[in-house]
């Protein structure tokens, strides 16, 4: 019997993100569900609904509180975390690697160490030194990836990847779709997504 599957959609610049990117594999094992993942960029997206910016930035108490309930979000699931000294930084070359390694192994462990990055050390998620220096850290050929990260076919897949996540009404990260076009949006709908996919019919 094949597994259920779920599409994951999610950004490296999205504080939420970071909690369902830290949980999701260890959810899905347990549920056995198959993630898909899917990288995105929400600033076309956020555009498309006439933001320049994140929601969190234009409505400052909004993103106040976003900043307070992350800290809390993180201490119960045991993730460290501090408030970035940029937000957001941007995810395009993080996500353009991301999506040449969606179906590899290795798609986990880059996009965690991604996240970590940005929303614990407070790195630098835009200097390509530094994703090259988790790409090795990950044993992983960093110098060809980011080559092949920044040609126009990948480039071209990510903005196309991008335009499919506004086709399907997403206007946030972290999103999940279903196979049935079911959509669960934000951290703490993740639990849902998985059970939503593992019923009859889901």
């Amino acid at each position: 019997m094949t597994p259920p599957t779920l599409d994951f959609w999610f950004e490296f610049a999205s504080s939420y993100s970071y909690l369902a990117v830290m949980r999701i594999e260890p959810l899905a094992r347990e549920a056995g569900v198959t993630i898909r993942w899917r990288p995105f960029l929400l600033g076309p997206v956020f555009l498309s609904l006439g933001w320049n910016d994140s929601p969190f930035n234009i409505y400052p108490p909004k993103g106040r509180y976003m900043w307070r309930d992350l800290a809390r979000l993180a201490t119960r699931y045991g993730l460290p975390f501090q408030v970035p000294s940029k937000f957001p930084r941007s995810g395009l070359l993080a996500a353009r690697v991301a999506l040449l390694g969606a179906e590899a192994p290795w798609i986990g462990d880059f996009a965690r160490a991604m996240m970590h990055a940005n929303f614990a050390d407070d790195r630098d998620i835009t200097d390509p030194a530094v994703i090259r220096a988790l790409l090795a850290g990950l044993g992983l050929p960093a110098d060809a990836l980011l080559a092949e990260a920044t040609g126009e076919a990948n480039k071209l897949a990510l903005r196309r990847q991008t335009e499919k996540a506004t086709e399907l009404g997403l206007f946030g990260a972290p999103s999940f779709v279903t196979p049935d076009g079911e959509l669960f949006w934000g951290n703490d709908r993740l639990e849902d997504a998985l059970a939503w996919v593992r019923q009859p019919g889901g």
